[in-house]
């Protein structure tokens, strides 16, 4: 680790101090020092810091970071979703900054950090990370309306997998788990029955046709059906205008 690196990092252990001045006075100093040519350096310590901590107050801090340096931010927690001893504060600090609707947020959608979380919603085995990670998708989709037309599928594939997982219960979780998890499923579904009904009916139709998903479409994806209006874009709409860039 740098001199620098070791400097920022002895500066972030006073960033949650119970002195209010002496925490505002890191707050001032790190906000001044990400707008700098070390921005990038400060940028990734604070990760790192938030990784080890989970300090509001660095969350805080990033969710104000500005281009150009979200390309160093969204680089740093593409790395740490890769890592699974870092996955979920990740995961978490990304639910945390796409909350506060950043002016970047858009370019996620043409950036890694997307495919890496549709892939650990795809492939992971921890049901926090899952809740989590679905929970993030949700608010992103809207803010991201342009991934649809290169990763639609992938949303659907992670709809089913995590329809069948909360079925399923392939990792033996408690009851209180699942919980979540159906409910982060059920709000899936209206998000992509909201942004995608044409193609969205058209996967399932063609998902839960297969023998093998039979029990969990009448067990998790009929009751979903049967609760929702018919979509008016299902009679006016087309699955390509759905993807319509222009739309």
């Amino acid at each position: 680790m740098s001199r620098e690196q070791v400097s920022v990092s002895e500066l972030l252990l006073s960033l949650d101090s119970s002195e209010l001045q002496e925490a505002e006075r890191v707050r001032a100093t790190v906000n001044q020092q990400l707008s700098t040519d070390r921005g990038g350096v400060v940028l990734s310590s604070l990760v790192e810091y938030y990784l080890d901590s989970s300090s509001s107050q660095a969350a805080l801090l990033l969710s104000s970071i500005r281009e150009p340096h979200h390309k160093v931010l969204l680089e740093k927690l593409n790395e740490s979703l890769n890592r699974a001893g870092t996955r979920l504060a990740a995961v978490t600090l990304l639910g945390h900054l796409i909350r506060k609707q950043p002016p970047w947020v858009h370019h996620i959608s043409q950036s890694a950090l997307l495919s890496s979380l549709l892939r650990c919603l795809k492939t992971d085995g921890d049901v926090v990370v899952l809740v989590t990670g679905v929970l993030v998708l949700i608010t992103l989709l809207p803010m991201i309306p342009q991934a649809g037309k290169q990763h639609i599928y992938d949303f659907f594939d992670v709809f089913g997998r995590l329809a069948s997982w909360s079925f399923r219960n392939p990792g033996h979780v408690s009851v209180v788990f699942l919980v979540h998890l159906h409910a982060g499923v059920y709000s899936l579904f209206h998000r992509l029955y909201g942004m995608f009904p044409c193609n969205f009916i058209s996967y399932l139709r063609l998902h839960y046709s297969m023998k093998e998903n039979l029990d969990t479409f009448q067990e998790v994806v009929k009751p979903m059906l049967e609760h929702v209006r018919v979509h008016p874009e299902l009679v006016t709409g087309t699955q390509d205008n759905e993807l319509d860039p222009s739309r």
